[in-house]
């Protein structure tokens, strides 16, 4: 049964939470790129979403998933991620907050420089992160590589517990059904400030890499019954089950939290894979210039990984006519401007 926004908040509330994050996060209208793209164009601020400077959509997800771990009684917690993951960097900050102590394992994509540590990778050592870097090997695909850091992660949770140290294990990006509801809420939040806006929203617009964060979206829009389309834009090659997995995940989410509605991959999930190349942590052309414009005509920062992505898939859906003249599209902005600071192979041509 579809439910209102004050009824989902409640199912919510019932969850072991941790208050990590300053919300809501501010949505408005970016009036210059409105006029550019001939749309109306709002941006939801998650990389406003704290407890530090450099916040972001994970915020959202460790109050669940860390809540959970204070039920638990853990000591530790485990994650993986590139070596520039904004998730991992977050669940450090997150940790850190909660008196945990986090450990990374971190598959080496593009290797960093150990004599110049860089944005998120310098982050997580200065907030004193057990940090383990495991190199890329030869030939061997992303997918492959994150399966040798949960691997290794593992067997030193396996060590760790042998001796009496209670360990929580997080996946990539967070990807667990109690952490999507941090975007069950994140959607519900979004639906009362277009309400109190007065602005009934045709699309909305995300970057997605795990899935965690869409299949919270998509959960949202299905408790509430909510007409707006939402388009996930892939950062990297998804495999052939992505919507399904993820609207796996979604229907666990909504199931934990009480709801029996269920999310059809097919009828309530649109991915586009058309904008993540190269590859994964690697700028392309579309997104350089997306990063640009969004500079330039707002003054606001994405990043080259995630949100640079994302939004050069709204802009070319403008540009092409797939999104009408005087649409009202929301731009779901995900943090990770850290990435600016990063590598010069993750950062690309931006001047």
């Amino acid at each position: 049964m579809h439910k209102t926004c004050k009824e989902v908040r409640s199912l919510l509330y019932s969850k072991p939470r941790e208050r990590l994050g300053f919300f809501p996060t501010p949505m408005y209208k970016l009036e210059r790129l409105s006029d550019e793209l001939d749309i109306n164009l709002f941006i939801k601020r998650d990389d406003f979403t704290g407890m530090n400077l450099f916040g972001g959509n994970k915020i959202r997800k460790l109050e669940y998933i860390l809540g959970d771990a204070g039920s638990q009684n853990c000591e530790y917690v485990f994650t993986y991620g590139a070596t520039q993951s904004n998730h991992a960097m977050q669940t450090v900050s997150a940790c850190c907050r909660c008196g945990l102590k986090p450990v990374l394992y971190l598959s080496a994509i593009v290797p960093p420089d150990d004599n110049d540590l860089r944005s998120n990778l310098l982050l997580d050592r200065i907030m004193g992160a057990e940090v383990n870097i495991v190199n890329v090997k030869e030939n061997e695909t992303a997918e492959q590589a994150l399966a040798d850091i949960a691997a290794a992660g593992k067997d030193r949770i396996h060590r760790l517990e042998e001796n009496g140290h209670k360990c929580y294990d997080i996946p990539v990006g967070g990807a667990t059904y109690i952490g999507s509801a941090g975007f069950i809420e994140g959607f519900v939040e979004l639906q009362e400030q277009l309400y109190e806006s007065g602005v009934e929203a045709d699309y909305l617009f995300h970057a997605t890499g795990s899935g965690g964060t869409m299949a919270g979206l998509a959960a949202g829009k299905k408790i509430l019954a909510s007409k707006i389309k939402i388009i996930s834009v892939a950062v990297m090659d998804t495999p052939e089950d992505y919507a399904e997995k993820n609207a796996v995940l979604g229907n666990k989410s909504l199931k934990w939290i009480g709801s029996d509605e269920v999310i059809s991959p097919n009828q309530d999930m649109n991915i586009d894979k058309d904008y993540f190349f190269p590859g994964y942590e690697m700028p392309g052309e579309l997104s350089t210039e997306a990063i640009k414009m969004m500079a330039v005509k707002e003054g606001i920062l994405l990043d080259p990984v995630y949100s640079g992505k994302g939004f050069a898939a709204l802009v070319d859906y403008a540009a092409n006519g797939k999104i009408k003249a005087g649409s009202n599209v929301v731009f779901w902005h995900t943090g990770g401007a850290t990435a600016l600071f990063a590598e010069k192979e993750i950062l690309g041509k931006l001047y």
